[in-house]
């Protein structure tokens, strides 16, 4: 039997506007492609035809780091571009550690919210960008 460390979110390092953020609660990034099924003669598919790439995500972030990337922005985060740094594992561990590189990365919303109750506040902050890059260390 083949037994593995997963990684847990304590092992998740998000590094972005130049410092670790100790208030991220969450990330979440996906890669798309356009893809297109290709039909000639007959009914069935002949192809798949592949079309633009795409990148999005978002992070959860308490509020105190929203105000930091707030501040770093002059007062919105909506005209900010970062990078972005997600680092998987923990070396003192002996994990593999995985690097994930998001470039160029824009939010495209900018909300807070609080109900009765919250203890404190937490955003979510979708995002583009223009490329995500995949590494081990």
């Amino acid at each position: 039997m083949f037994d593995s460390r997963q990684y847990e979110f304590a092992d998740i390092t998000l590094e972005t506007g130049g410092r670790v953020a100790t208030g991220c609660r969450g990330v979440k990034y996906t890669s798309k492609q356009e893809k297109e099924l290709v039909y000639a003669k007959g009914n069935e598919p002949q192809h798949i035809q592949k079309g633009n790439i795409s990148y999005e995500g978002e992070f959860t972030l308490l509020q105190s780091e929203l105000e930091t990337l707030r501040a770093l922005g002059k007062g919105s985060i909506l005209g900010l571009r970062l990078d972005a740094v997600i680092v998987y594992g923990n070396p003192s561990n002996g994990d593999v550690v995985i690097i994930d590189k998001i470039r160029g990365l824009e939010f495209t919303e900018d909300a807070k919210e609080m109900k009765q109750g919250d203890m404190f506040m937490e955003v979510s902050l979708p995002w583009i960008c223009l490329r995500i890059q995949n590494q081990s260390a």
